[in-house]
């Protein structure tokens, strides 16, 4: 085995600890909502590191933001990993300050990755003679290794010198590139040579060398001893580019110009009290301890070959990860345990309850298996349909549910569940309608806090009951191969369902109580999100009747009209290029035409974004036609061409799923299709909404909040100007632009009312005088003397913001007017631009959260009305940001909307009236 060095220079993947602890830890928040998971496992891991091996040179090294040269050899490079979580990117900044204040030399160089300074460092320790100890996972390091040059993987602590790389892959260190550019990398997507494995790259590395030597005896491969030798020289001979190319990716970088030379990477002592300050900001309140006796990085220097698993050592927030105790779980597979469970649900106060089906789509999902849950520790699974247990084996299904109806329509059984709204929708294509629903934990962990991390169960679990649950992966596998849960071995099922119901149930009874404390949280999660749970179910079960026809002959013109905009922008380019390549438009805007960048990349290239080319199209036609074919090209590909495809073959109708607990404010958002992003403001998106129809006898009426968000400004403020002008019924925009430009009501002009409609929606979310400037096309200088001019006609305004700010960075958090809490993470936030966004959020959430309340209520009120009814002549099929859309009977439309205006504006009292604008057409459009 490899001996490590005395006093290495180490030199850490900072990026792959990170990803490692992001997954590895549960998402923990501190008080206020701020991620710190991620932070806290890359500082143990250090930690661990440190006290190991007692370094007296060390680097952490990450990647920079941006592209790098590889993205310019191959534009595919990582092209198919996710965007990096918003949870782990909002760690990154102060977990590179703890860094640098343990004393750490902390490193990230734009345009190469953490690989390739990693590389260039330890060949720079070489040429002196100091021992390299690289920490990392990524076995692209396995080419940097020599006999002075070592691994240690940060998964399992296995330590790889040149021997033992032989061992794992087969070949020695030199050769591990060859190796990577003929068999590829997944991870990094390298696309390598197709059809060459990991055993074949062996055999032929084994057998004729490296890949130059490999491409040079193409005539030898037939002869070696691997399945498809015979047939793999032609192969090999046509993807030859490929292979050249993927050499070329998998190989790290050595000659990185870097600022500090391998003598300068010197550890430091840890800066305490910023350690100590940071500490206590994110909560960490073991470390808090240590630090302030002086032991934080104390220890005996340990023989690392005696060391167990890093992995093993990381030490957890709290306890390590518990388990639920397992020995009051039954499958029930007969009919006596069966009536004893039917007894112990009807007697139970309050059960957990969870249905395992083949299906996420609620519509078409057939139940595999249902589990229950009535104590801690005392859960049940009841298959009904899993492939391959005979009938006399497992009960039947109907008969099943037929007994189970009586007690889950009891509205007297209180029920707990995880998302039960899902639930709920497939019991219902077994006509069961379910009632007694109490308690759901998502939505009892987003009333005490929208942005503490993610609903679901598996990480409620880990933050709650410190207890790492079996996930479906776990038990069905990934990817194409994954089983459906019918398919999923009855002994691993019983445990996952069973699992389910039992931390469903502990979950509510570590929330509740929690729950209870807070008057506000409590009010909104009893009043507002759990009977809104039930309406909700029934509007994605309407669905909306859609037009395919429409939709087709508007994808025909707008690719019709997006080869003209092609055309055009070659034209204005005076040559061909690829509109939907940054490279060639910035190469085409920012070379050729001269034009002069606004704004950069992370990696330092000229920016092209949505927002830059906006700048750049007042002044230039090139980067306006490439707007407008972009937000075409975006409307075909996510409505025209695809919501005929969304079309429900068992109803012939649309389907959307709405959210209740993905937002920060406690706004519905909605999927597949995304009914929130269709634009209202250009023809395009109004021509998508002519496809949303009224069936033969029907009209749609779309009843939409007029202006909401500033009516609950003027409640908020008290400004007595504001609520004058709402209580009078006054155009708002009007009447502020009387005031600010101090002329009559009846002299405004068109052109200063369009300027106070855009001061009124500014100072909403928050918008700067620079802002404002660039919004009006005006100097900055001009706008601050329209927005000062605002605040002096309307001064309960600036009071309003200035108090809400201050409040905001006393509690951590605002709350809407029914006592919704919106905790804002980075309201003390060291970095500027951070904190003055959560500032701007702090004006503007309570508003945007009461309205969400104030339309989810009135959803609630609607439902109520309509519910009842056997064979409604009016139902609710979408809501769309303040407004809601219904199908009604034509005879009805009168009635109808009388009704639904008057339990809109009467949602929720305020000092200015509520207004709801209705509009009834044929199709969306024209409701609108």
């Amino acid at each position: 085995m490899a001996q490590i060095a005395e006093n290495p220079l180490i030199l850490v993947d900072g990026s792959s600890y990170l990803y490692r602890a992001y997954h590895a830890f549960p998402p923990l928040t501190n008080r206020v909502g701020e991620p710190t998971g991620a932070m806290y496992g890359v500082l143990n891991m250090l930690r661990s590191l440190l006290l190991q091996y007692k370094p007296s040179h060390v680097a952490v090294v990450f990647d920079a933001r941006g592209k790098t040269f590889r993205d310019e050899l191959f534009e595919h490079y990582k092209s198919h990993r996710p965007p990096m979580p918003d949870d782990l990117r909002a760690q990154i900044e102060p977990l590179h300050n703890m860094v640098k204040a343990m004393g750490l030399p902390l490193l990230a160089v734009s345009g190469v990755e953490a690989d390739d300074v990693i590389g260039t460092l330890a060949l720079e320790a070489g040429k002196i003679g100091k021992p390299v100890l690289i920490s990392t996972g990524d076995k692209d390091m396995a080419q940097l290794v020599t006999p002075d040059i070592t691994l240690i993987n940060t998964m399992n602590n296995a330590i790889l010198g040149p021997d033992e790389v032989v061992e794992k892959y087969g070949i020695p260190p030199a050769l591990i590139i060859d190796f990577l550019a003929l068999m590829g990398d997944a991870s990094d997507n390298i696309p390598g040579v197709p059809g060459v494995g990991e055993k074949t790259a062996q055999a032929l590395i084994q057998g004729l060398g490296g890949i130059k030597d490999i491409y040079e005896n193409l005539d030898k491969v037939a002869s070696l001893s691997f399945r498809g030798a015979k047939t793999m020289a032609a192969r090999l001979e046509q993807n030859k580019e490929v292979a050249f190319l993927s050499y070329q990716l998998a190989t790290i970088k050595t000659d990185v110009e870097l600022d500090l030379t391998v003598e300068q990477l010197t550890v430091s002592e840890p800066a305490v009290e910023e350690l100590l300050g940071l500490f206590r900001h994110y909560e960490f309140k073991r470390w808090i301890v240590d630090l302030e006796e002086g032991k934080w990085l104390q220890g005996k220097k340990s023989n690392p070959q005696a060391q167990k698993a890093l992995a093993e050592t990381v030490e957890e927030p709290s306890e390590t990860a518990s388990v639920l105790p397992t020995d009051g779980y039954v499958t029930i597979l007969d009919e006596k345990t069966f009536n004893d469970w039917l007894e112990k649900l009807s007697r139970s106060s309050l059960f957990a309850f969870d249905l395992e089906t083949d299906s996420l789509d609620t519509l078409s999902a057939t139940i595999v298996g249902i589990s229950f849950a009535v104590a801690p520790g005392e859960a049940a699974y009841l298959p009904v349909a899993h492939d391959y247990l005979d009938a006399p084996v497992q009960l039947d299904r109907d008969s099943v549910l037929t007994r189970l109806k009586p007690l889950l329509e009891d509205r007297n059984l209180l029920k707990v569940g995880q998302n039960l709204k899902y639930d709920r929708g497939v019991l219902k294509n077994y006509d069961i309608e379910l009632q007694g629903i109490k308690f759901d934990t998502m939505l009892e962990s987003y009333a005490l806090n929208s942005v503490a991390g993610r609903h679901d169960m598996d990480t409620l679990a880990l933050r709650w009951l410190n207890h790492k649950t079996v996930t479906f992966e776990d038990i069905a596998g990934k990817g194409k191969k994954q089983l459906t849960f019918n398919q999923i071995a009855l002994e691993q099922a019983a445990h996952y369902a069973a699992e389910d119901a039992d931390a469903t149930l502990q979950l509510h009874l570590k929330m509740w109580p929690e729950l209870e404390k807070e008057p506000g949280p409590k009010q909104v999660f009893e009043a507002i999100e759990m009977p809104l749970l039930t309406v909700i179910s029934r509007i994605e079960r309407n669905g909306v009747l859609i037009d395919h026809g429409i939709l087709a002959k508007q994808s025909q013109e707008l690719t019709l009209r997006l080869g003209e905009l092609e055309q055009q922008a070659h034209e204005l380019a005076g040559e061909p290029f690829n509109l939907s390549s940054p490279k060639q438009l910035q190469t085409i805007l920012f070379e050729n035409q001269g034009i002069k960048p606004t704004r950069k990349t992370p990696g330092g290239a000229p920016s092209t974004s949505e927002e830059v080319l906006a700048e750049l199209a007042l002044d230039h036609p090139l980067p306006k036609v490439i707007l407008e074919h972009r937000g075409l090209s975006k409307l075909k590909s996510t409505y025209t061409d695809k919501l005929p495809q969304m079309i429900n073959p068992l109803t012939g109708r649309v389907h959307t799923s709405y959210h209740q607990a993905v937002t920060a404010t406690g706004r519905l958002s909605s999927s597949d299709p995304n009914l929130q992003n269709i634009p209202v403001r250009n023809d395009e998106g109004r021509r998508i909404r002519q496809a949303f129809i009224a069936p033969a006898g029907h009209k749609i009426v779309a009843a939409d909040y007029s202006q909401i968000e500033l009516r609950i400004m003027a409640h908020l403020s008290q400004d007595k100007g504001l609520l004058t002008a709402f209580s009078e019924g006054q155009d708002i925009h009007r009447a502020t632009a009387a005031e600010v430009f101090g002329v009559a009501l009846d002299r405004v002009t068109a052109e200063q009312r369009r300027s106070a409609k855009a001061i009124n929606f500014g100072l909403i979310y928050g918008m700067s005088a620079f802002g404002l400037s660039r919004q009006l096309s005006i100097g900055a200088g001009e706008a601050k003397k329209y927005m000062d001019l605002y605040f002096e006609r309307y001064p309960g305004v600036l009071e309003y913001m200035e108090s809400t700010r201050q409040l905001a960075t006393e509690k951590g958090y605002v709350s809407t007017l029914d006592g919704r809490r919106l905790y804002l993470p980075d309201i003390k936030a060291s970095n500027v631009m951070r904190r003055k966004a959560a500032e701007r959020a702090a004006i503007n959430a309570p508003m945007q959260g009461t309205a969400a309340d104030i339309i989810k209520k009135a959803m609630i009120a609607v439902d109520s009305w309509l519910a009842p009814q056997a064979n409604p002549e009016v139902k609710m099929i979408m809501q769309v940001h303040d407004e809601l859309v219904f199908e009604v009977k034509t005879s009805a439309v009168e009635a109808a909307t009388v009704k639904i205006r008057e339990l809109m504006e009467n949602s929720m009292k305020l000092e200015v009236p509520l207004r709801v604008d209705v509009g009834v057409g044929d199709n969306w459009d024209q409701a609108h």
